[in-house]
């Protein structure tokens, strides 16, 4: 009995948006919560889930097998597809979030990517920020969770660990591969990477 109210407040909650102009391919397998709010001009794609108190913009596409939850959604926003947004997290307009990205409890400024395969945690991105693929923030030591902060314009190059607390400043760039403990100053490039070793001729013991 429980299943099939369920059911028929989903098939409201549909219904709802269909009217009021969401865009909705396979709207049978998107799931809201009764408090849901969603602006002008969205789209959203098969199986996304909607936990409580998630807020959208307008001109927002949220892709396919993406989970929402206590996260606000600023304008012309794009997340997904196996996007994970978690709660207290702040999108704001023109962001993007990607394929195999997850947030918690952070903010993402106005036009910052990050695209791919990241984990960003207890973290204060500004603008027009690029975070490569494979990259983490490691702000949680066994003990306490602490802050990173990604200020405007920095370039982070892919399977970078930045571990918190750490700042990287305005324009700076972090080359690929780096684990960053320090804070990286304005306009800097910070790179913690080994040099590549090659023996010519090299035959595999048997």
């Amino acid at each position: 009995m429980k299943q099939l109210n369920s059911q028929k407040i989903q098939i409201k909650l549909r219904n709802k948006f269909l009217k009021a102009g969401v865009k909705m391919l396979g709207p049978e397998t998107i799931f809201f919560s009764k408090d849901t709010k969603i602006g002008k001009n969205v789209s959203i794609e098969p199986y996304v889930v909607f936990g409580p108190e998630v807020k959208i913009g307008n001109n927002v596409i949220i892709k396919s097998f993406s989970h929402l939850e206590a996260c606000k959604i600023e304008n012309k926003v794009e997340i997904g597809p196996y996007a994970r947004v978690r709660p207290k997290t702040i999108l704001k307009e023109g962001s993007k979030i990607g394929n195999f990205v997850e947030v918690k409890k952070s903010i993402v400024g106005k036009k910052s990517k990050v695209n791919h395969l990241s984990y960003i945690g207890d973290t204060e991105i500004g603008k027009d920020v690029n975070v490569g693929a494979g990259t983490i923030t490691c702000n949680y030591d066994g003990i306490k969770k602490s802050k990173t902060k990604i200020k405007d314009k920095v370039f982070i190059g892919s399977n970078s660990s930045l571990v918190a607390p750490v700042t990287i400043e305005n324009e700076s760039i972090v080359g690929a591969g780096s684990v960053i403990t320090k804070n990286v100053s304005k306009k800097s490039l910070a790179l913690t990477r080994s040099l590549q070793t090659e023996i010519k001729n090299y035959k595999r013991k048997k």
